[in-house]
Protein backbone atom coordinates (compact mmCIF):
# COMPACT_ATOMS: atom_id res chain seq x y z
CA UNK A 1 0.00 0.00 0.00
CA UNK A 2 1.13 3.56 -0.59
CA UNK A 3 1.08 6.20 2.15
CA UNK A 4 1.41 9.95 1.73
CA UNK A 5 1.44 13.14 3.71
CA UNK A 6 1.15 16.76 2.63
CA UNK A 7 3.34 19.21 4.49
CA UNK A 8 5.45 22.36 4.37
CA UNK A 9 9.24 22.50 4.64
CA UNK A 10 8.97 23.95 8.18
CA UNK A 11 9.79 21.51 10.94
CA UNK A 12 7.18 21.14 13.65
CA UNK A 13 8.51 21.58 17.14
CA UNK A 14 6.53 18.69 18.63
CA UNK A 15 7.28 16.06 15.98
CA UNK A 16 10.63 17.19 14.53
CA UNK A 17 9.05 16.41 11.14
CA UNK A 18 7.76 18.74 8.42
CA UNK A 19 4.58 20.51 9.52
CA UNK A 20 1.45 18.85 8.08
CA UNK A 21 -1.15 20.77 6.10
CA UNK A 22 -3.73 20.86 8.90
CA UNK A 23 -1.22 22.38 11.31
CA UNK A 24 0.21 24.74 8.70
CA UNK A 25 -3.19 26.33 8.11
CA UNK A 26 -3.95 26.40 11.84
CA UNK A 27 -0.75 28.42 12.28
CA UNK A 28 -2.13 31.03 9.84
CA UNK A 29 -5.24 31.27 12.02
CA UNK A 30 -3.19 31.53 15.23
CA UNK A 31 -1.02 34.28 13.72
CA UNK A 32 -4.07 36.33 12.68
CA UNK A 33 -2.95 36.19 9.06
CA UNK A 34 -6.32 35.21 7.66
CA UNK A 35 -9.39 37.45 7.39
CA UNK A 36 -12.29 37.07 9.82
CA UNK A 37 -14.34 35.37 7.08
CA UNK A 38 -11.51 32.94 6.31
CA UNK A 39 -11.06 32.15 9.99
CA UNK A 40 -14.79 31.42 10.28
CA UNK A 41 -14.51 29.16 7.24
CA UNK A 42 -11.45 27.50 8.80
CA UNK A 43 -13.47 26.60 11.89
CA UNK A 44 -16.31 25.22 9.76
CA UNK A 45 -13.81 23.08 7.85
CA UNK A 46 -12.02 21.98 11.00
CA UNK A 47 -15.30 20.94 12.59
CA UNK A 48 -16.23 18.97 9.47
CA UNK A 49 -12.91 17.14 9.26
CA UNK A 50 -12.85 16.38 12.97
CA UNK A 51 -16.29 14.84 12.51
CA UNK A 52 -15.42 12.62 9.52
CA UNK A 53 -11.69 11.99 10.06
CA UNK A 54 -10.91 10.38 13.41
CA UNK A 55 -8.54 12.45 15.54
CA UNK A 56 -5.89 10.05 16.85
CA UNK A 57 -6.23 9.73 20.64
CA UNK A 58 -2.60 10.63 21.34
CA UNK A 59 -3.42 14.28 20.58
CA UNK A 60 -5.43 14.40 23.83
CA UNK A 61 -2.12 13.90 25.67
CA UNK A 62 -0.27 16.50 23.57
CA UNK A 63 1.32 13.92 21.25
CA UNK A 64 4.15 12.99 23.65
CA UNK A 65 5.77 10.58 21.15
CA UNK A 66 5.84 13.11 18.30
CA UNK A 67 3.73 10.90 16.04
CA UNK A 68 2.78 12.03 12.54
CA UNK A 69 -0.05 10.87 10.33
CA UNK A 70 0.12 9.60 6.77
CA UNK A 71 -2.93 9.27 4.54
CA UNK A 72 -3.55 5.85 3.09
CA UNK A 73 -3.71 5.77 -0.70
CA UNK A 74 -7.17 4.25 -0.58
CA UNK A 75 -10.58 5.55 -1.66
CA UNK A 76 -11.24 6.64 1.94
CA UNK A 77 -7.90 8.40 2.46
CA UNK A 78 -7.94 10.01 -0.97
CA UNK A 79 -11.48 11.30 -0.45
CA UNK A 80 -10.32 13.25 2.58
CA UNK A 81 -7.48 14.81 0.57
CA UNK A 82 -9.83 15.70 -2.28
CA UNK A 83 -12.17 17.45 0.17
CA UNK A 84 -9.39 19.61 1.61
CA UNK A 85 -9.81 22.37 -0.99
CA UNK A 86 -10.06 25.14 1.62
CA UNK A 87 -6.69 24.17 3.10
CA UNK A 88 -5.00 24.10 -0.30
CA UNK A 89 -6.59 27.43 -1.29
CA UNK A 90 -5.50 29.15 1.93
CA UNK A 91 -2.00 27.75 1.59
CA UNK A 92 -1.76 29.08 -1.98
CA UNK A 93 -3.25 32.45 -1.04
CA UNK A 94 -0.79 32.98 1.80
CA UNK A 95 2.27 31.70 0.02
CA UNK A 96 2.77 28.32 1.65
CA UNK A 97 4.63 25.79 -0.47
CA UNK A 98 3.31 22.29 0.12
CA UNK A 99 5.15 19.06 -0.51
CA UNK A 100 3.93 15.49 -0.82
CA UNK A 101 5.98 12.73 0.76
CA UNK A 102 5.15 9.18 -0.30
CA UNK A 103 6.27 5.72 0.68
CA UNK A 104 5.13 2.19 -0.05
CA UNK A 105 5.63 0.86 3.45
CA UNK A 106 4.72 2.19 6.86
CA UNK A 107 7.69 4.43 7.67
CA UNK A 108 7.83 3.95 11.44
CA UNK A 109 6.26 2.39 14.50
CA UNK A 110 2.45 2.41 14.24
CA UNK A 111 0.75 4.11 17.17
CA UNK A 112 -2.67 4.55 15.55
CA UNK A 113 -4.50 3.42 12.44
CA UNK A 114 -7.97 3.79 10.95
CA UNK A 115 -9.46 3.45 7.47
CA UNK A 116 -8.08 6.85 6.35
CA UNK A 117 -4.66 7.17 7.93
CA UNK A 118 -1.84 5.65 9.87
CA UNK A 119 0.12 7.46 12.59
CA UNK A 120 3.73 6.58 13.27
CA UNK A 121 6.46 7.51 15.69
CA UNK A 122 10.18 6.85 15.46
CA UNK A 123 10.34 7.24 11.69
CA UNK A 124 12.84 4.75 10.32
CA UNK A 125 16.02 6.17 8.85
CA UNK A 126 15.95 3.55 6.10
CA UNK A 127 12.36 4.29 5.06
CA UNK A 128 12.22 4.96 1.32
CA UNK A 129 10.33 8.23 1.17
CA UNK A 130 10.10 10.37 -1.95
CA UNK A 131 9.17 14.02 -1.62
CA UNK A 132 8.09 16.42 -4.34
CA UNK A 133 6.58 19.89 -4.49
CA UNK A 134 2.82 19.95 -4.74
CA UNK A 135 1.83 21.94 -7.80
Amino acid sequence: MKYYRVHTADMAWATKQPRGIFTAIAKLVDAGTMSEEEIAEYWRNREYFEEILPVPPYYADGNPDGAITWFKDTPEGNRIWEEMTFYREMGAKYGLQFYVSECTEIPGEVVYEDEFQVAVKNQRGDAEITTRQLA
